[in-house]
C-alpha cells in the first residue's frame, strides 16, 4: 500500500464534502507530474487530503476504492498511450484530529526533501513511508 497526498481547494471540494458524499471521484488534475502520480494509484492505497488556500493543512485520510481510470469527459491519451486525465475514487477514512499546517511541515527538517515542500504546486504526490508515518502521527491519524 502506498500513501499519497492529494491537494484540494476546500471551497471547491473539502474533506468534509467527502465525508458527506461517502465516496467521490478525484478529478481536475492536469499537471503532467501529478497525473503520472495518480496513474500509479490502486485500490487499497490511501491519501492524505490536503486543503490548499487559506487553510494549508492536512484535513484527513481517504482510501482509494477504485484505482486509476480515464475521465469519461476527457478520455484523451498521452503520446505514450497513458491516460492523460486520470481519476481515482476515494472514500473517507478519518478526519485529522490535530492540525498540521504547511508551515509546520516546512519547519520540520524531516520534510526538507518532501514534494509538498519542494514542489508546492504539485497536486498529487506519493508520500515516502517514513514521512507517511510521521504525518499520520502528527495529524492524529
Amino acid at each position: 500500500m502506498t500513501t499519497y497526498l492529494l491537494k484540494t481547494e476546500p471551497d471547491d471540494y473539502s474533506f468534509d464534502d467527502l465525508v458527506r458524499d461517502e465516496r467521490t471521484h478525484w478529478d481536475g488534475v492536469t499537471n503532467p507530474t501529478a497525473c503520472m502520480n495518480m496513474r500509479e494509484m490502486v485500490k487499497g492505497d490511501e491519501a492524505l487530503v490536503y486543503h490548499t488556500g487559506k487553510e494549508k493543512r492536512i484535513a484527513g485520510l481517504a482510501g482509494v476504492v477504485k484505482g486509476c481510470y480515464a475521465d469519461p469527459n476527457r478520455p484523451d491519451l498521452t503520446a505514450k498511450g497513458d491516460i492523460k486525465y486520470p481519476l481515482v475514487d476515494l472514500k473517507p477514512i478519518k478526519a485529522s484530529t490535530k492540525t498540521v499546517t504547511l508551515a509546520m511541515v516546512k519547519a520540520d527538517p524531516r520534510f526538507k526533501d518532501f514534494l509538498l515542500v519542494t514542489q508546492g504546486r504539485l497536486s498529487a504526490m506519493a508520500v515516502p513511508p517514513a514521512l507517511d508515518k510521521a504525518l499520520r502521527k502528527m495529524c492524529g491519524l
